[in-house]
């Protein structure tokens, strides 16, 4: 069984074959000019439409190209809205419900559709290497461009994941903040790669004041930090060590709102997921303090598709779907 899995977030178109033997993929970044922090949702989804073509024949060259005539979709998956929330809505996701409609009609297949937050929880999930052992329930930490949250999730065989928030931010998120430092110094959007790099080069904030870490209500502050960066590039700190900064402050936040959920949660384990989660020093500093935690592997932390399309693949198995309808 093979599933179609489709995901057009903010900042990245992704396609992906998935079946029980592993997964095929292809993705492209949106193009956001340099000195800007993001795009308008007008024109992500513009761009998505524009990739979308691009994408599939790229995707099937290899599908076909592996399995030849027994090659076969059996179902597609789609990322239709950023969580399972109500209200929960961004434009460019229309376009991957698009073509997901699109395909499913052409195929006489069924369409599933998930929230973008279960596909990275799914695709954590699968890649962290140790599946078996996070089991039905865990906490995960979702740190993305757009969003840092923990939450208790739950599988769920309509939409994947029951996941409540237990801590998040009460202001801009982890990755705002990362992009934001990074324009600042002058990287391009997103930034995250580059100011790791940056960061390394340094290898600490030695001469800069760190920030005191507070969570209250199961919240964290970032915004502050934004502050404090724009006041060190405008005198001249150190590029290397503002990176490494921006870096430990969320590091120190995602520690901290992981011990709080702990508080709550003692025994469940912890997956983390979203895009910020490739970042190498992040992921260091907090094995150094928690324990039973999992990372998503490095491919699969940014957006993909990938994790949609395992969505799909389970309710597949599961038989709890209505052809051409929605599970």
């Amino acid at each position: 069984m093979t599933i179609l899995g489709i995901d057009t977030s903010n900042y990245t178109t992704s396609l992906s074959l998935v079946s029980e033997e592993g997964f095929l993929h292809v993705r492209k970044i949106l193009d956001v000019k340099k000195g800007e922090c993001g795009l308008r949702q007008s024109d992500a989804l513009f761009l998505h439409t524009v990739n979308l073509p691009e994408l599939f024949p790229k995707l099937y060259e290899s599908y076909f190209e592996k399995y030849g005539e027994h090659a076969k979709i059996d179902a597609v998956a789609y990322s239709a809205y950023p969580r399972d929330a109500q209200g929960s809505y961004m434009p460019c996701f229309l376009a991957g419900a698009s073509a997901a409609s699109a395909v499913a009609s052409s195929l006489g297949a069924p369409l599933l559709k998930f929230s973008h937050q279960a596909g990275h929880i799914m695709a954590a999930l699968k890649t962290c290497g140790g599946e078996n052992e996070v089991g039905d329930e865990f906490l995960a930490l979702h740190l993305s461009g757009g969003t840092t949250e923990l939450v208790r999730a739950k599988a769920d065989e309509q939409i994947g994941f029951s996941a409540n928030i237990v801590c998040d931010t009460a202001d801009i998120s982890a990755g705002q903040l990362i992009d934001r430092a990074g324009v600042m110094l002058g990287l391009k959007f997103p930034c995250g790669g580059e100011l790791e790099k940056l960061a390394a080069s340094a290898g600490n904030a030695k001469g800069i004041k760190p920030i005191k870490i507070t969570v209250r209500g199961g919240e964290c502050n970032m915004s502050g930090a934004e502050n404090r960066i724009r006041e060190l590039v405008s005198r001249g700190e150190d590029r290397g060590k503002i990176a490494y900064f921006t870096l430990d402050f969320v590091a120190k936040n995602v520690i901290a709102l992981t011990e709080q959920a702990r508080e709550k949660y003692p025994a469940l384990p912890v997956i983390f997921a979203g895009g910020v989660m490739r970042n190498k020093i992040i992921r260091e500093k907090i094995k150094e303090k928690i324990d039973n935690i999992y990372f998503a592997s490095e491919e699969l932390s940014s957006d993909n598709a990938v994790g949609t399309a395992y969505l799909g693949l389970e309710i597949m198995k599961k038989g709890a779907v209505v052809r051409n309808g929605r599970s």
